[in-house]
């Protein structure tokens, strides 16, 4: 199974198995063989999550011998929470607007 690549991190996150792996990773750095037992999930599988996941910019590897080893990028999720804030406040001061039905 091919998972497409987007970009948008928020995208990225929608999928249950990379939330579980950012969750996993939130914790600490962890390589492939130790996502692959916290997950269950199958290596394919996990390197096309975890590939979705860097081209998001969610995550970046470090390479450590014959393993990666992958871990979050703080700022990333910092400015997806800035983002959330802000619609949050937008969506408290419209919560009176109605717009008319023709």
């Amino acid at each position: 199974m091919l998972t497409s690549v987007d970009p948008d991190p928020i995208r990225a996150l929608g999928d249950p198995l990379r939330l579980k792996i950012v969750t996993l990773l939130a914790r600490e750095t962890l390589c492939t063989t130790h996502l692959i037992e916290e997950t269950g999930a199958k290596q394919t599988n996990l390197s096309n999550h975890l590939k979705v996941l860097r081209e998001a910019g969610l995550v970046e590897t470090e390479p450590c011998g014959r393993f990666t080893y992958y871990r979050l990028k703080p700022e990333v999720l910092a400015g997806l929470s800035e983002q959330f804030a802000a619609l949050a406040a937008s969506a408290r001061g419209a919560a009176g607007n109605k717009r008319a039905c023709p």
